[in-house]
Protein backbone atom coordinates (compact mmCIF):
# COMPACT_ATOMS: atom_id res chain seq x y z
CA UNK A 1 0.00 0.00 0.00
CA UNK A 2 1.17 3.86 -1.07
CA UNK A 3 2.43 5.50 1.83
CA UNK A 4 0.96 9.41 1.27
CA UNK A 5 3.36 11.88 0.89
CA UNK A 6 3.90 14.14 4.34
CA UNK A 7 2.84 17.17 3.86
CA UNK A 8 4.95 19.94 5.43
CA UNK A 9 3.84 22.41 7.31
CA UNK A 10 3.07 26.23 5.68
CA UNK A 11 5.96 28.06 5.93
CA UNK A 12 3.74 31.12 5.53
CA UNK A 13 1.52 32.87 8.58
CA UNK A 14 -2.24 33.07 7.57
CA UNK A 15 -3.48 36.11 5.97
CA UNK A 16 -6.48 37.99 7.71
CA UNK A 17 -7.61 33.90 8.91
CA UNK A 18 -6.87 32.24 5.65
CA UNK A 19 -4.39 29.45 4.90
CA UNK A 20 -1.81 29.86 1.94
CA UNK A 21 -2.27 28.09 -0.72
CA UNK A 22 -0.49 25.17 -1.31
CA UNK A 23 0.04 23.55 -4.26
CA UNK A 24 2.56 19.84 -4.87
CA UNK A 25 3.54 19.80 -7.96
CA UNK A 26 2.51 16.32 -9.83
CA UNK A 27 4.29 13.38 -10.99
CA UNK A 28 4.92 13.08 -14.97
CA UNK A 29 3.87 16.06 -17.18
CA UNK A 30 5.85 18.13 -19.75
CA UNK A 31 6.64 21.65 -17.14
CA UNK A 32 10.66 22.15 -17.27
CA UNK A 33 10.39 24.67 -14.65
CA UNK A 34 7.99 24.88 -11.24
CA UNK A 35 6.72 28.42 -13.13
CA UNK A 36 5.23 26.64 -16.01
CA UNK A 37 3.43 24.23 -14.40
CA UNK A 38 1.86 27.10 -12.34
CA UNK A 39 1.14 29.35 -15.07
CA UNK A 40 -0.87 26.65 -16.92
CA UNK A 41 -2.26 25.53 -13.35
CA UNK A 42 -3.24 29.00 -12.66
CA UNK A 43 -4.54 29.87 -16.02
CA UNK A 44 -7.07 32.13 -14.70
CA UNK A 45 -5.26 34.34 -12.76
CA UNK A 46 -2.93 34.81 -16.32
CA UNK A 47 0.80 34.67 -16.99
CA UNK A 48 1.33 38.09 -15.43
CA UNK A 49 -0.16 37.81 -12.36
CA UNK A 50 1.88 34.30 -12.07
CA UNK A 51 5.25 36.19 -13.06
CA UNK A 52 4.26 38.91 -10.45
CA UNK A 53 4.54 36.55 -7.17
CA UNK A 54 7.74 35.38 -8.54
CA UNK A 55 9.19 38.43 -9.11
CA UNK A 56 7.59 39.58 -5.27
CA UNK A 57 9.10 36.56 -3.68
CA UNK A 58 5.81 35.47 -3.49
CA UNK A 59 5.85 32.01 -3.91
CA UNK A 60 7.83 29.56 -1.40
CA UNK A 61 9.00 26.55 -0.88
CA UNK A 62 8.42 23.95 2.26
CA UNK A 63 12.02 26.00 3.87
CA UNK A 64 9.91 29.79 3.27
CA UNK A 65 12.16 30.45 0.37
CA UNK A 66 11.31 31.79 -2.71
CA UNK A 67 11.05 29.80 -5.34
CA UNK A 68 12.97 31.20 -8.27
CA UNK A 69 10.76 31.18 -11.83
CA UNK A 70 13.25 29.22 -13.40
CA UNK A 71 13.78 26.64 -10.91
CA UNK A 72 13.55 23.21 -12.56
CA UNK A 73 10.14 21.12 -12.00
CA UNK A 74 10.93 18.79 -9.51
CA UNK A 75 7.85 16.15 -8.85
CA UNK A 76 6.42 15.99 -5.64
CA UNK A 77 7.62 19.24 -4.73
CA UNK A 78 5.54 21.44 -2.51
CA UNK A 79 5.08 25.76 -3.04
CA UNK A 80 2.76 27.71 -1.15
CA UNK A 81 1.53 31.26 -2.48
CA UNK A 82 -1.18 33.64 -0.97
CA UNK A 83 -3.88 34.41 -3.50
CA UNK A 84 -5.29 37.75 -3.64
CA UNK A 85 -8.32 38.21 -1.51
CA UNK A 86 -11.49 38.95 -3.03
CA UNK A 87 -13.20 43.13 -1.59
CA UNK A 88 -16.02 41.51 -0.26
CA UNK A 89 -19.32 43.11 1.17
CA UNK A 90 -19.70 42.04 5.02
CA UNK A 91 -22.24 40.46 6.18
CA UNK A 92 -23.98 42.65 8.61
CA UNK A 93 -24.96 40.27 11.08
CA UNK A 94 -23.40 39.31 14.30
CA UNK A 95 -21.61 36.03 14.69
CA UNK A 96 -21.86 34.50 18.16
CA UNK A 97 -19.81 31.82 19.78
CA UNK A 98 -22.29 29.86 21.49
CA UNK A 99 -19.30 27.37 23.66
CA UNK A 100 -15.81 27.40 23.64
CA UNK A 101 -13.08 25.28 25.15
CA UNK A 102 -9.41 23.91 24.36
CA UNK A 103 -10.70 21.12 21.86
CA UNK A 104 -14.16 22.62 20.50
CA UNK A 105 -15.78 26.19 19.58
CA UNK A 106 -19.59 26.14 18.27
CA UNK A 107 -20.74 29.02 16.73
CA UNK A 108 -24.34 30.57 15.61
CA UNK A 109 -23.62 31.49 12.08
CA UNK A 110 -25.86 34.14 10.60
CA UNK A 111 -27.68 33.40 6.89
CA UNK A 112 -25.54 34.64 3.88
CA UNK A 113 -21.97 33.93 5.44
CA UNK A 114 -20.20 30.28 4.15
CA UNK A 115 -18.85 28.29 6.81
CA UNK A 116 -15.36 28.13 5.14
CA UNK A 117 -13.54 30.04 2.64
CA UNK A 118 -14.52 28.93 -1.09
CA UNK A 119 -15.25 30.63 -4.23
CA UNK A 120 -15.25 34.81 -3.64
CA UNK A 121 -16.59 34.30 -0.20
CA UNK A 122 -12.94 33.81 1.51
CA UNK A 123 -12.22 36.79 4.17
CA UNK A 124 -16.24 37.01 4.98
CA UNK A 125 -16.78 33.25 6.12
CA UNK A 126 -17.32 31.72 9.81
CA UNK A 127 -13.62 29.88 9.46
CA UNK A 128 -11.18 33.34 9.05
CA UNK A 129 -13.63 35.64 11.24
CA UNK A 130 -13.29 33.34 14.31
CA UNK A 131 -9.54 32.54 13.62
CA UNK A 132 -9.10 36.48 13.85
CA UNK A 133 -11.47 37.03 16.81
CA UNK A 134 -10.58 34.43 18.74
CA UNK A 135 -6.75 34.47 17.86
CA UNK A 136 -6.66 31.36 17.20
CA UNK A 137 -5.14 30.08 13.92
CA UNK A 138 -5.36 26.76 14.23
CA UNK A 139 -9.16 26.43 14.13
CA UNK A 140 -10.78 24.28 11.70
CA UNK A 141 -14.50 23.06 10.51
CA UNK A 142 -15.73 19.65 11.32
CA UNK A 143 -18.65 20.14 8.94
CA UNK A 144 -20.31 23.11 7.33
CA UNK A 145 -23.94 24.74 6.88
CA UNK A 146 -24.81 26.13 3.49
CA UNK A 147 -24.24 30.00 2.87
CA UNK A 148 -27.73 30.42 2.80
CA UNK A 149 -28.72 28.79 5.85
CA UNK A 150 -27.97 30.18 9.86
CA UNK A 151 -27.08 27.82 12.90
CA UNK A 152 -25.09 26.20 14.82
CA UNK A 153 -21.67 25.18 13.00
CA UNK A 154 -19.12 23.18 15.33
CA UNK A 155 -15.22 23.60 14.76
CA UNK A 156 -11.96 22.41 16.11
CA UNK A 157 -9.26 23.86 17.83
CA UNK A 158 -6.40 21.42 17.51
CA UNK A 159 -5.60 19.31 14.12
CA UNK A 160 -4.92 17.01 15.48
CA UNK A 161 -8.38 16.05 16.97
CA UNK A 162 -10.09 17.54 13.82
CA UNK A 163 -10.84 13.56 12.51
CA UNK A 164 -12.36 12.78 15.93
CA UNK A 165 -14.48 15.44 15.65
CA UNK A 166 -15.63 15.06 11.71
CA UNK A 167 -15.94 10.97 12.30
CA UNK A 168 -19.29 12.50 14.48
CA UNK A 169 -20.88 13.22 11.27
CA UNK A 170 -19.57 10.42 9.21
CA UNK A 171 -20.50 8.03 11.37
CA UNK A 172 -24.02 9.67 12.18
CA UNK A 173 -23.15 9.95 16.20
CA UNK A 174 -24.39 13.23 16.24
CA UNK A 175 -27.97 14.56 16.46
CA UNK A 176 -28.78 17.40 14.45
CA UNK A 177 -32.13 19.22 14.15
CA UNK A 178 -33.44 22.15 12.12
CA UNK A 179 -36.26 24.67 11.93
CA UNK A 180 -37.85 25.95 8.46
CA UNK A 181 -40.62 27.99 7.45
CA UNK A 182 -42.57 26.96 4.57
CA UNK A 183 -46.14 26.92 3.52
CA UNK A 184 -48.90 24.77 4.59
CA UNK A 185 -50.34 21.95 3.28
CA UNK A 186 -53.68 20.46 5.16
CA UNK A 187 -53.21 17.66 3.09
CA UNK A 188 -50.12 16.84 3.83
CA UNK A 189 -50.23 13.89 6.69
CA UNK A 190 -47.54 14.53 8.95
CA UNK A 191 -44.64 13.79 10.71
CA UNK A 192 -42.87 11.59 8.35
CA UNK A 193 -39.73 10.19 7.57
CA UNK A 194 -38.74 10.81 3.84
CA UNK A 195 -36.01 8.44 2.00
CA UNK A 196 -34.48 9.33 -1.38
CA UNK A 197 -31.77 8.86 -3.29
CA UNK A 198 -29.84 12.54 -4.14
CA UNK A 199 -27.39 13.41 -6.16
CA UNK A 200 -25.50 16.61 -7.10
CA UNK A 201 -23.46 16.73 -10.08
CA UNK A 202 -20.29 19.15 -9.71
CA UNK A 203 -21.16 22.55 -11.68
CA UNK A 204 -25.26 22.36 -11.48
CA UNK A 205 -26.13 24.85 -8.73
CA UNK A 206 -29.58 22.22 -7.84
CA UNK A 207 -29.18 18.40 -6.43
CA UNK A 208 -32.03 16.33 -7.80
CA UNK A 209 -33.39 12.94 -6.50
CA UNK A 210 -33.26 9.83 -8.87
CA UNK A 211 -34.43 6.33 -8.72
CA UNK A 212 -31.96 3.95 -6.76
CA UNK A 213 -30.91 3.06 -2.78
CA UNK A 214 -31.77 5.75 -0.54
CA UNK A 215 -29.04 8.03 0.37
CA UNK A 216 -30.97 10.89 2.18
CA UNK A 217 -33.47 10.08 5.44
CA UNK A 218 -34.74 13.08 6.89
CA UNK A 219 -37.95 13.14 9.31
CA UNK A 220 -40.35 16.21 8.74
CA UNK A 221 -42.47 17.32 11.64
CA UNK A 222 -45.45 19.77 11.68
CA UNK A 223 -44.70 22.01 15.05
CA UNK A 224 -47.17 24.76 14.39
CA UNK A 225 -49.48 26.88 11.23
CA UNK A 226 -50.64 29.77 11.20
CA UNK A 227 -53.97 31.12 9.71
CA UNK A 228 -51.71 33.16 6.47
CA UNK A 229 -50.76 29.91 5.06
CA UNK A 230 -47.60 29.09 6.96
CA UNK A 231 -46.07 26.50 9.08
CA UNK A 232 -43.39 25.98 11.20
CA UNK A 233 -41.09 22.76 10.95
CA UNK A 234 -38.99 20.81 12.57
CA UNK A 235 -36.72 18.77 10.38
CA UNK A 236 -34.27 16.24 11.59
CA UNK A 237 -31.80 14.35 9.10
CA UNK A 238 -30.13 11.16 9.65
CA UNK A 239 -28.14 11.92 6.48
CA UNK A 240 -25.99 14.36 5.04
CA UNK A 241 -26.40 14.78 1.66
CA UNK A 242 -25.74 18.27 0.15
CA UNK A 243 -29.15 20.70 0.15
CA UNK A 244 -31.13 17.67 1.71
CA UNK A 245 -33.49 19.29 3.71
CA UNK A 246 -34.05 21.60 1.09
CA UNK A 247 -35.13 18.58 -1.82
CA UNK A 248 -37.07 17.08 0.58
CA UNK A 249 -39.45 19.74 1.53
CA UNK A 250 -39.72 21.03 -2.04
CA UNK A 251 -40.52 17.34 -2.99
CA UNK A 252 -43.01 16.94 0.02
CA UNK A 253 -44.87 20.06 -1.98
CA UNK A 254 -43.50 22.79 0.66
CA UNK A 255 -40.46 24.16 -0.64
CA UNK A 256 -38.75 26.02 2.41
CA UNK A 257 -39.31 30.49 1.98
CA UNK A 258 -36.49 32.18 0.15
CA UNK A 259 -35.16 29.10 -1.23
CA UNK A 260 -33.45 30.84 -4.75
CA UNK A 261 -32.93 26.52 -6.20
CA UNK A 262 -36.14 24.91 -5.18
CA UNK A 263 -38.69 24.84 -6.96
CA UNK A 264 -37.10 26.64 -9.34
CA UNK A 265 -33.62 27.80 -9.61
CA UNK A 266 -33.19 31.45 -9.81
CA UNK A 267 -29.89 33.52 -10.26
CA UNK A 268 -27.63 32.87 -7.80
CA UNK A 269 -27.97 35.33 -4.33
CA UNK A 270 -25.14 37.77 -4.96
CA UNK A 271 -22.86 39.27 -2.40
CA UNK A 272 -24.55 42.21 -0.80
CA UNK A 273 -28.25 41.25 -1.00
CA UNK A 274 -29.32 40.22 2.34
CA UNK A 275 -33.55 40.34 1.45
CA UNK A 276 -35.18 36.96 2.03
CA UNK A 277 -32.58 34.85 3.78
CA UNK A 278 -34.00 31.25 3.28
CA UNK A 279 -35.76 30.22 6.11
CA UNK A 280 -34.22 27.42 7.58
CA UNK A 281 -32.32 27.09 11.00
CA UNK A 282 -29.78 24.49 12.35
CA UNK A 283 -31.46 24.81 15.40
CA UNK A 284 -29.68 21.93 17.59
CA UNK A 285 -25.97 19.84 17.97
CA UNK A 286 -26.24 17.11 20.52
CA UNK A 287 -23.16 14.73 21.18
CA UNK A 288 -20.86 13.03 22.96
CA UNK A 289 -17.49 14.36 22.60
CA UNK A 290 -14.95 12.30 21.32
CA UNK A 291 -12.33 13.63 23.46
CA UNK A 292 -13.53 14.09 26.64
CA UNK A 293 -16.75 12.00 26.69
CA UNK A 294 -18.46 15.66 27.87
CA UNK A 295 -22.45 14.96 26.44
CA UNK A 296 -22.71 18.50 24.88
CA UNK A 297 -26.30 20.15 23.46
CA UNK A 298 -26.37 23.12 21.90
CA UNK A 299 -28.83 25.39 20.74
CA UNK A 300 -29.18 28.38 18.45
CA UNK A 301 -30.56 31.46 19.87
CA UNK A 302 -31.78 33.03 16.26
CA UNK A 303 -35.37 33.39 15.19
CA UNK A 304 -36.61 32.32 11.91
CA UNK A 305 -37.98 35.94 10.58
CA UNK A 306 -41.13 35.28 8.11
CA UNK A 307 -42.19 33.39 11.26
CA UNK A 308 -41.52 36.51 13.51
CA UNK A 309 -42.26 38.93 10.91
CA UNK A 310 -43.47 37.91 7.85
CA UNK A 311 -43.87 41.57 6.24
CA UNK A 312 -40.28 42.57 7.35
CA UNK A 313 -38.74 39.35 5.99
CA UNK A 314 -40.74 40.06 2.61
CA UNK A 315 -40.39 43.34 2.42
CA UNK A 316 -43.78 44.29 2.98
Amino acid sequence: MRRKPRIPPAPLPQRRGVDPVRVRLPAGGPWATVREHLVERLSGAGAGAVDGMFEAGQIVGADGRAVAPDAAYEPGMFVWFHRELPEEVPVPYPLRVVHRDEHIVVADKPHFLATTPRGSHVTETVLARLRRELGLPTLGAAHRLDRLTAGLVLFTVRPEERGAYQALFRDRRIAKEYEAVAPYDPGLALPRTVRSRIVKERGVLAAHEVEGEPNAVSRVELVEHRADGLGRYRLIPSTGQTHQLRVHMNALGVPILGDPLYPVVTDPVPAGDFRRPLQLLARTLEFTDPVTGVEHRFRSSRALEAWSSYGGWAGQ
